[in-house]
């Protein structure tokens, strides 16, 4: 068996892996409030090293063989993805709809056909009714809507304005407030369709009420940096290529050289 072969196959697929991350964090450059991907690489030894305790079979077994093979025992893995929710920077957009948060632990909570989620696009607008929504059409939810289950409604004409805390009003009337929950375990969101995030539980979140959360006629822009992108897009690049070369030395070169001396060997 050419253990060399496939362990190279293996790094090829991670990096295949991490070519993935970082296309799709280039392709959400401009999205507003887009927080990046990345991914950390280790090697399977050290991965079997820390589970090992936690197996519930014995080694040198026929089962263990199973989870374990020492050909492959260096061979990178991707040991896990992760979100990087540092902030980006606040665009002035001079719209009285677009709402900036500035805390990068801080979400707007919204309601969607799946279910409530939260999101860092503050870039809303009023429908028909008069409702504040996100721009697929999400009502944005007030800090109460637990307590009485309505929704934010701005008068038809009215010029909506926003305190530091996310308190809204028109003119001199208050009509509600913004919901802004911070995550107890930022690590455990998951990312779900367009800039959204899904939560295991609200006994997870914290409602934040008070402080200097919300910019009124700003946007967060992605925290994407391009040079640091384009340098990861290069290097995973050359790494396939040439994991490339060692696959075609192992398949071609190798085996024809193992096949010549075999062939002139006599008996």
């Amino acid at each position: 068996m050419q253990n060399g072969y496939y362990s190279t196959t293996g790094a090829m697929v991670t990096q295949f892996n991490r070519l993935d991350v970082i296309t799709n964090n280039l392709a959400n450059l401009n999205t507003t409030a887009f927080k990046r991907d990345d991914v950390v690489v280790g090697d399977f030894k050290r991965i079997f090293q820390e589970a090992k305790d936690e197996m519930p079979i014995k080694d040198n077994t026929k089962e263990a063989s199973k989870f374990i093979n020492a050909a492959i025992s260096r061979t990178p893995q991707v040991v896990e993805q992760y979100v990087n929710y540092d902030q980006g920077s606040l665009k002035n957009t001079g719209n009285a709809l677009d709402f900036a948060l500035k805390r990068d632990d801080a979400f707007f909570m919204v309601e969607t056909p799946n279910g409530i989620r939260l999101t860092q696009n503050g870039s809303f607008s009023l429908n028909d009714t008069g409702t504040l929504v996100t721009k697929e059409g999400y009502p944005v939810l007030p800090a109460n809507y637990f307590q009485n289950q309505q929704y934010i409604t701005v008068p038809e004409d009215a010029t909506l304005s926003v305190d530091k805390s996310g308190n809204l009003y028109t003119g001199a009337d208050p009509v509600g407030q913004l919901f802004i929950a911070q995550s107890d375990d930022i690590k455990s969101l998951t990312k779900e369709g367009n800039n959204l995030y899904k939560f295991n539980s609200l006994d997870e979140t914290t409602q934040l009420e008070n402080g200097d959360l919300v910019a009124q006629g700003f946007l967060e822009v992605s925290n994407i940096n391009p040079v640091t992108e384009m340098v990861g897009l290069i290097d995973a690049s050359r790494l396939v290529e040439m994991y490339q070369k060692v696959m075609n030395s192992h398949m071609n070169d190798l085996n024809s050289d193992a096949i010549s001396k075999l062939a002139s060997i006599k008996a």
